[in-house]
């Protein structure tokens, strides 16, 4: 059973408010290339900029993206894999990711 500890941080994250700003793209994207460049999520940033309370790191520095099962019939079909395997279509994505990262990275230095 869970420490009443635990239920504390629970209650605490159904107290809090999330707010949404309508700003131009400009400034979302200074946001997010900053947040980037310090390691932070956007929204740390934006508590760092408003002198609020944040993390110094990410905790679970990861990408996503939202797979349809015919977007993972299209990556099966694009690396010559069974549809159902998962986590094969999962393993060439996070590679094709790393590979381009390090062509951009590398195409930004010179």
């Amino acid at each position: 059973m869970a420490k009443k500890q635990d239920w504390s941080r629970e209650e605490q994250a159904v107290q809090a408010v999330q707010m949404a700003f309508d700003l131009s793209n400009d400034i979302q994207r200074a946001f997010r290339v900053s947040a980037a460049m310090q390691d932070m999520t956007t929204a740390d940033m934006v508590r760092k900029v408003l002198h609020l309370p944040y993390r110094k790191g990410r905790a679970r520095p990861r990408l996503t993206v939202t797979l349809k099962d015919e977007d993972f019939e299209l990556l099966a079909s694009k690396y010559e894999l069974d549809p159902q395997d998962r986590a094969a279509i999962r393993q060439r994505v996070a590679e094709e990711l790393q590979g381009f990262a390090r062509q951009y990275l590398t195409a930004s230095d010179q």
